[in-house]
């Protein structure tokens, strides 16, 4: 077997297939010439916790001991899937060859760097972060484009340490994709808490040594800055596997609900299709999943937890339910904890509690009633429940019960599915 990917969901494949009783050989290939770690805490703990969080020390997935062997520095470049049950062929940087009865992609994802914006950091590897740590150092300008997760996240833990921060935001409010207008319109004044300037509903004309130009609609501007970094998002990195595989738009890997990565695009709704013995998972997938429908690997429990899944799969065990989709986020001095995949676009939205009060809670809700989301903020006890609520697939609650803080949420469900 090959593990393509040393990171947090590679190293929990690996560790899923020993403890499923796999006895064969495993071969881990990365490309950051580091052993597996865990990326949140680059933004979310930038400064307070420079050292890496070894997977290995988190999790006890170790993957030097579980593996036979690891090549960190030695990226896949290229992908033979076997056919009518013939081995797979992973070919690497260096030209070695390796010969696979099973391979797993958990090749993760890349941050997006739009052209003529080479002067801009990003934020996805340790490299990027101990860079960062040098550079950012109190008084010195900060200008973060993107009020996404990673740039809410880095935007705080920069003002703590008294840099000069300035996050530029295209869409009216931050988080504007992931949570839709009417609750980001809610995170606002988190900025100015935090001591952070948000522009937002502005087009970035370029980046430049200087700072960031900016288009208002009506003038134009420029923001100093001696560090920009651009936090606009990041893609599957999957680009070594063109022509290998099934890829989506945005050039995520297709799977079916176990992670086995389908024979081609328009084979996902045809359950006896022939597939390779190949599976994705992670950042790099999207899995087609009946609860959720296409879930896409870019959460974190998709790395945490999906590997488990894609390890059943590969040792022909029966499959156990997977969990909702989960994302967290430490920003601007906030907790957040978002479980399922709302349509923050369309889905309406049902508070529970008093945002300028403290902990409060969002539900998104769907035009046939279901809530397919729930956003927990700053309100720990509210955490197990929305987890439980959101854990077989979008659910019917009672929403005038949802909205009364008073009313335990976990009693709020009409009805689960068995």
């Amino acid at each position: 077997m090959v593990v393509v990917g040393a990171g947090l969901a590679g190293a929990q494949t690996v560790a899923a297939l020993r403890a499923g009783g796999s006895l064969g050989r495993i071969t881990v290939v990365g490309a950051e010439g580091v052993a597996p770690y865990d990326r949140p805490p680059l933004s979310k703990e930038l400064f307070t916790r420079p050292a890496p969080a070894w997977v290995g020390d988190e999790t006890g997935a170790d993957v030097e001991a579980l593996a036979d062997e690891t090549v960190l520095d030695d990226p896949a470049v290229s992908l033979v899937p076997g056919r009518d049950g013939g081995p797979s062929v992973v070919t690497t940087a260096s030209g070695r060859r390796l010969i696979a009865d099973v391979v797993v992609l958990a090749c993760g994802s890349e941050p997006v760097r739009p052209a003529g914006w080479e002067s801009a950091r990003t934020l996805h590897t340790l490299a990027d972060a101990a860079v960062l740590r040098d550079e950012l150092t109190a008084g010195r300008r900060l200008v973060c484009v993107g009020a996404g997760w990673i740039g809410a996240e880095l935007a705080g833990a920069a003002a703590a340490v008294g840099v000069e921060v300035t996050v530029v935001e295209a869409a009216a409010v931050p988080l504007h994709r992931q949570l839709g207008p009417e609750v980001g319109a809610l995170l606002r004044t988190w900025y100015g808490t935090a001591d952070v300037t948000l522009v937002t509903g502005v087009t970035v004309t370029s980046v430049g040594p200087e700072g960031v130009h900016v288009d208002h609609g009506t003038h134009r501007e420029m923001l100093g800055a001696d560090v920009v970094v651009a936090a606009v998002g990041a893609r599957p990195a999957t680009s070594w596997l063109d022509g290998a595989v099934p890829r989506g738009p945005r050039g995520e890997v297709l799977t079916d609900a176990h992670g086995r990565v389908l024979a081609d695009a328009a084979a996902q709704d045809v359950p006896d299709a022939p597939q390779p013995a190949v599976w994705a998972v992670g950042d790099c997938a999207t899995r087609t999943d009946p609860a959720w429908g296409h879930v896409h690997g870019g959460h974190w429990s998709a790395a945490l937890l999906d590997p488990g899944t894609v390890a059943r799969s590969v040792l022909g065990q029966d499959a156990v339910p997977v969990p909702a989709p989960y994302v967290f986020s430490k920003q601007l001095g906030h907790d957040l904890a978002l479980f399922g995949l709302p349509d923050a676009g369309r889905d309406r939205v049902v508070l529970r509690g008093d945002p300028a009060a403290g902990g409060w809670v969002a539900c998104y809700v769907s035009d046939g009633g279901l809530v397919t989301g729930i956003l927990v903020v700053d309100s720990p006890r509210e955490v197990a429940a929305a987890r439980r609520l959101m854990a077989h697939g979008p659910a019917r609650l009672d929403l005038g019960l949802v909205a009364d803080p008073g009313v335990p949420l976990k009693t709020t469900a009409v009805a689960l599915p068995a």
